[in-house]
């Protein structure tokens, strides 16, 4: 049973530093900002274990002894567990937790079925059993937004709650570009079939388009596409001059649950083109911080047209230390 004042916490995830993706920055930040809330929050990752590379992301590293997940925290001092992914250590603390009768959350950041199906031919039933038997015993079960609560309560998932995702307004703001003659679009994100960036690469709208991240797709897209400029992964003032210096953030990915980037976009002052599909149906305010619509290259210039000042303003309500209150808040009484 948590206390209505926790004074520690453990979050144990599979998805850390070194990688580079929205659940990386979502878990970081959220537990900074924890932490300013006077709570201790120690953080039980894959770089505090043996790894082994997981095949198609060479980039991500999973934990081979996850059992041993006892050794690296002190869980009989601690007032609640959050594990926000369901790789090796987070099977490891769901075990352990129901053991030793633990107060502990998960998170659901991905649509992990989705992402299984176009990449390994796995049905979508089949990783929406495994994902409802993880995420079953927990006391509540975290989501970013309202359309994802709905879509994975219509899937049979009980005690959900929408927490959300913040962003650095301070790290993410307007900058001054120089004048051109045509449009930049920009993508930001991992170049990878899930992402359906050739949505994106396939407009047939005057413009320059940007690619930044990196993948198992860039090679085959970066021959496919000559004309476009696929600049790698960004990071920090580097980051924040694409997303600035971009007319439009092109989102098109169909499987996303949040869109940290289109948050991280908007910061900058840059709107967001997108799907209406979860995530940006959720964070887009149509014909105030971006478009959403069926044919992406209406959306797309429909958010050309937009005030970039006021889409800084609206952004201005994903508040990191908001989210930090929720989340403790979502464990008060449990």
């Amino acid at each position: 049973m948590a206390p209505n004042n926790p004074s520690r916490v453990i979050v144990v995830t599979d998805a850390w530093y070194p990688q580079t993706n929205g659940v990386v920055v979502h878990v970081d930040a959220l537990c900074r900002a924890v932490e300013r809330q006077g709570v201790q929050v120690d953080i039980l990752h894959p770089g505090l274990f043996p790894r082994t590379i997981l095949p198609q992301y060479p980039e991500i590293e999973l934990a081979t002894t996850p059992w041993h997940l006892s050794a690296h925290g002190d869980f009989a001092q601690v007032d609640f567990v959050h594990v926000p992914t369901e790789g090796p250590l987070g099977i490891a603390a769901r075990f352990l937790c129901g053991r030793r009768n633990i107060c502990f959350s998960t998170a659901v950041h991905t649509k992990f079925p989705e992402y299984a199906q176009i990449l390994a031919g796995i049905p979508v039933s089949w990783g929406y059993s495994f994902l409802k038997w993880f995420h079953r015993p927990a006391h509540v079960t975290l989501v970013q937004t309202n359309s994802q609560r709905q879509e994975l309560s219509e899937r049979g998932f009980p005690h959900l709650q929408v927490l959300g995702s913040g962003v650095d307004t301070e790290r993410f703001r307007v900058m001054s570009h120089s004048p051109r003659t045509e449009p930049v679009l920009l993508f930001v994100g991992r170049v990878s079939k899930e992402k359906n960036i050739q949505a994106f690469l396939d407009l047939a709208i005057p413009a320059t388009k940007v690619v930044v991240g990196d993948g198992p797709d860039l090679t085959r897209l970066t021959k496919l596409y000559p004309m476009v400029e696929f600049r790698g992964y960004r990071f920090g003032e580097e980051l924040v001059a694409e997303y600035a210096n971009a007319n439009v953030l092109v989102f098109p990915s169909l499987t996303d649950t949040f869109g940290l980037t289109a948050v991280e976009a908007m910061a900058c002052g840059t709107p967001v083109a997108a799907y209406p599909v979860t995530g940006p149906l959720d964070l887009v305010e149509e014909g105030i911080t971006g478009s959403v619509n069926d044919d992406l290259a209406v959306a797309v210039q429909t958010a050309l047209q937009l005030n970039r000042d006021r889409v800084r303003e609206q952004s201005l309500r994903f508040s990191w230390d908001n989210i930090a209150l929720n989340f403790l808040a979502a464990h008060q009484g449990r």
